[in-house]
């Protein structure tokens, strides 16, 4: 691939040390760079084609508690890893403690899963609506009791526990300070912020001060998530609030390289690889060889059609031939139709530091149970229908 080189320099952060009570060394990160989990996109396949391109710790796609402890079949099939991935990392989500502890009981006994991340920012309306997701951190009984569930069974498998969650329901309710110190005081091993509320959803822009002011408030590791589009956003980051490390999500869609640029930029060495269309259709192909492995050729070309649009963003190829590929069906019907691209042609320098992904306007008002934000205590609820298969944050 082409890179476009900056200048040299030191190490930007040591490896990110993640520990449970029992274990303070039990995962160690060397480059501190994590893939957030997303659903529908960071299955094995994926993973596995982040993992090529550069270190870091690769999150699973997030899986309920509730799914795991009925024994549902989806539920497993998504908790499938390649050989090569020596770290079984796991994003889960409840919000029944005993439940949880059930659920990482099975992780750890039955999947070998290494690290479980806990979600807390989940914006969907209908995921809030119902008192879960991204507005559950307003009750800090439920999460303190959560948080400390789900340390207590990871730690019996010396299993480190981070958490995930947003700066708060809205400008008026924010949380994530609450959060940080309920973390620290249950063992987490380290905290992610994404630094926007659940009424900005994925708009506007994040406020990256929040972070700064996590990684005042607590001892524990502070990682940093939102608006990073390129490794140059990654060590802005990490310079201007002190993070201990980073996490990708919506940069990374169609561009798995970043993750090279990514361990480039914290080795002290950045660069900014630009791919040329020929390189790119290789990085498809080998990303849909990786989907057939994993579910067979019909079932792994139909997950890779919304992929295409993210991969050729911004290339000239043609409106006839964008919409071929996002409906293609075979290998060898991909092969005939990379065939026909510009090798080539330049990668569109246009399309760098620019929002990928989802995105939408922020919501005038945040969908949540009646009466939710009038006390903090929520151990007493019944929020079994916000335990849904819907994952982000």
């Amino acid at each position: 691939m082409n890179d476009s080189a900056t200048t040299t320099g030191a190490r930007l952060l040591p490896p990110l040390r993640l520990g449970s009570p029992s274990n303070p060394d039990a995962l160690v990160v060397d480059t501190p760079v994590i893939l957030a989990p997303m659903a529908g996109v960071t299955n094995a396949a994926y993973r596995q084609l982040c993992r090529e391109q550069g270190a870091g710790l690769y999150v699973c796609e997030m899986i309920t508690a509730r799914g795991l402890v009925v024994g549902d079949s989806k539920t497993a099939e998504m908790l499938t890893f390649w050989p090569q991935e020596e770290v079984r990392s796991v994003q889960t989500y409840g919000v029944d403690p005993p439940s949880l502890e059930v659920a990482v009981a099975i992780l750890c006994d039955s999947f070998g899963v290494d690290h479980i991340d806990l979600n807390f920012g989940c914006p969907v309306p209908k995921v809030t609506r119902k008192g879960g997701g991204g507005v559950l951190p307003w009750k800090l009984d439920l999460v303190r009791a959560i948080m400390t569930s789900t340390v207590r069974a990871a730690d019996r498998h010396g299993v480190p526990v981070t958490v995930k969650t947003r700066i708060g329901i809205d400008d008026q309710h924010l949380t994530f300070l609450d959060m940080g110190r309920i973390a620290e005081d249950a063992g987490v091993a380290a905290i992610c912020l994404h630094a926007r509320t659940v009424a900005q959803a994925y708009s506007g822009r994040a406020d990256w001060d929040a972070i700064t002011e996590l990684v005042q408030a607590v001892e524990i590791p502070v990682l940093g998530n939102g608006d990073i589009w390129e490794a140059a956003d990654a060590v802005a980051m990490v310079q201007q609030t002190g993070c201990a490390g980073v996490e990708i999500g919506r940069g990374c869609l169609g561009r798995p390289w970043l993750f090279r640029d990514l361990a480039a930029a914290f080795a002290g060495e950045p660069v900014t690889t630009l791919p040329d269309l020929g390189e790119v259709a290789a990085i498809v192909r080998r990303h849909a060889e990786l989907l057939a492995q994993l579910w067979g050729e019909p079932h792994g070309m139909k997950d890779l059609r919304k992929h295409m649009a993210w991969y050729f963003k911004g290339f000239p190829i043609g409106g006839e031939l964008r919409h071929s590929l996002g409906m293609v069906a075979s290998l060898a019907e991909l092969d005939q139709l990379l065939g026909q691209l510009d090798v080539d042609a330049r990668y569109p320098v246009a399309e760098l530091g620019r929002p990928r992904g989802r995105q939408g306007g922020p919501r005038s008002k945040v969908a949540m149970p009646w009466g939710w934000l009038d006390d903090r205590c929520g151990l007493e609820l019944d929020l079994s229908a916000a335990e849904l298969e819907i994952s982000g944050g």
